[in-house]
């Protein structure tokens, strides 16, 4: 395990990441959803899958995480947490190159540190939170427009963040560079009822899907 040094808004703090080298020379930071951590079984599983196709893989956590808190914190945190993370990979590899991703919240949090002005190669969004369950009149979407890098959205049928479908492809549409896999019958975790499979398992399920995506 590995320490990362984050310069948040209210000083300097550490958050915690494991890094693992791959072998052809491109490297994904991955970053969790908002109610669990880089150390998720959903995580660890796609990593290691990623890691198995040649990639060098990095995990990390949110300073929320880090202080035993439940609920994340402010975005400028994490959008700092995510600057920090891909400054670490890329001392780690200075010549990979370097893309994003990150499972719901952790994926929208890229997001908007690459609006802000993070550079990476491109994103791959492990369902992409577009609203709150129920709430799709307050989509979360105002700066993906703006985002000219390639963007993936690996997304289930069945999850409600993204109800109703044609909202969500028509946002997609509004993107520079950007494409959807779709995970028939997948919920925001990519359960997919009546075909129960442990967390780590639909985890690297979705590792071909971004390795396609980002190989050199």
């Amino acid at each position: 395990m590995s320490e990362i040094s984050v310069e948040l808004p209210t000083g300097a703090t550490t958050v915690s990441a494991d890094w693992a080298a791959g072998t052809h020379g491109s490297t994904i930071v991955i970053a969790h959803g908002a109610g669990t951590g880089k150390d998720h079984p959903f995580l660890t599983g796609f990593a290691d899958a990623l890691g198995a196709l040649g990639f060098s893989t990095l995990r990390f956590n949110f300073p929320y995480v880090e202080q035993g808190r439940r609920m994340p914190g402010p975005a400028t945190h994490a959008i700092a947490t995510w600057n920090a993370a891909v400054a670490f990979a890329r001392e780690q590899d200075p010549e990979a190159a370097v893309w994003a991703s990150g499972k719901s919240y952790g994926g929208r949090m890229a997001s908007m540190a690459v609006s802000d002005g993070l550079v990476v190669d491109g994103l791959a969004y492990l369902g992409y939170p577009l609203h709150a369950p129920g709430k799709p009149e307050k989509p979360r979407a105002e700066h993906l427009p703006a985002i000219t890098v390639p963007q993936l959205f690996v997304e289930g049928t069945n999850d409600p963040f993204i109800q109703p479908v044609t909202q969500f492809e028509d946002v997609v549409a509004t993107c520079q560079d950007a494409r959807v896999v779709w995970i028939e019958g997948g919920g925001h975790t990519f359960e997919v009822k009546g075909h129960k499979r442990p967390a780590s398992d639909i985890g690297a399920s979705l590792a071909p899907f971004v390795a396609e995506f980002a190989r050199p």
